[in-house]
């Protein structure tokens, strides 16, 4: 029942003004955040090569209003990219971009966020790497499915994310499954109307695994955004009998959730990828993390009551 009021709390300015002057955010907020700069991120990314793990990297930020701020994340973008180079890492070390960011809700922003995502793409793809698109609400979809399609005509390799609770997701997964694209799966993390989204935990569990079977069934690779370990047994039984192999597909969890799990199935061979997001504007990012899951909120309001 708390997640939607949550979700909805992540669009309040004023909510925003009281959670970050709470006394016990900043300890919560280092739990899911990685840090705010480039500087303080990249020793995240070495510890984590450095156990065999991957990563996915968030420059966090939302709902801007200007075209100079989608420039700023292009270029906050462009600056981690050639920080990456020096490591070396290859597709070790991803990206993924909200295209809110890069301009997509302001004036022509179909066409400013496919211009401003570009050069992310391609500077990735000289140091080796890649870009994934994340998904947001339902409305946001068809722009980012149409940059991903012009996107990939240079770059097959850029992925995206599909989300389980909207109807509309398994005929995404059957046309994206079909021409080979990297797909990232998870149940979704926006307040959705029933009109357009499941509602219920169990249906979105149920239509979650029926897109993992197409997707894994599919000519893609899939990327499986999940902390549940019902969908993680699921996910690995029904890749036993796609016959993919370990390396065909992979698995991804947040930063600061579930972190001995991503070690366990790093140690079992397979690909273990961990979105890892930094960055100052963490809120919206760090609000959807609380509605996901009650023990993140009961963590929280700890923090808030035991921190003076």
């Amino acid at each position: 029942m708390l997640g939607p009021v949550i979700l909805a709390a992540s669009r309040s300015d004023r909510m925003r003004r009281f959670v970050s002057a709470a006394p016990g955010t900043k300890q919560v907020v280092a739990r899911f955040i990685a840090g705010e700069t480039v500087d303080q991120v990249v020793p995240v990314i070495e510890d984590a090569a450095a156990k065999g793990l991957e990563v996915t990297l968030d420059v966090v930020g939302e709902d801007i209003t200007t075209r100079e701020q989608a420039f700023a994340a292009r270029d906050a973008y462009l600056e981690l990219i050639d920080r990456l180079k020096g490591l070396e890492l290859g597709t070790q070390a991803e990206m993924s971009v909200k295209l809110s960011m890069f301009g997509q809700s302001l004036e022509d922003g179909h066409e400013l966020a496919l211009a401003n995502v570009r050069p992310v793409v391609e500077a990735a793809a000289e140091i080796g790497t890649t870009v994934t698109l994340d998904a947001e609400d339902h409305t946001t979809l068809d722009s980012m499915f149409a940059i991903h399609e012009e996107l990939r005509k240079d770059f097959p390799q850029t992925g995206c994310v599909i989300q389980a609770y909207l109807f509309r997701t398994e005929e995404d997964a059957r046309r994206l499954a079909a021409n080979g694209s990297r797909v990232r799966i998870v149940k979704g993390a926006y307040k959705e109307p029933a009109s357009v989204a499941y509602q219920d935990k169990a249906e979105i569990d149920k239509a979650y695994v029926r897109i993992l079977r197409i997707l894994l069934e599919g000519e893609g690779y899939p990327m499986i955004g999940s902390h549940d370990p019902r969908l993680i047994a699921v996910t690995q039984e029904l890749a036993r009998r796609a016959g993919r192999k370990l390396d065909e597909y992979e698995f991804q969890m947040l930063y600061g959730i579930r972190s001995e799990e991503h070690l366990r199935l790093a140690a079992e061979g397979h690909r273990m990828r961990v979105y890892t997001a930094y960055g100052t504007d963490w809120y919206g990012y760090f609000m959807r993390r609380l509605a996901e899951k009650p023990a993140n909120l009961l963590f929280f309001v700890r923090s808030m009551i035991t921190k003076n």
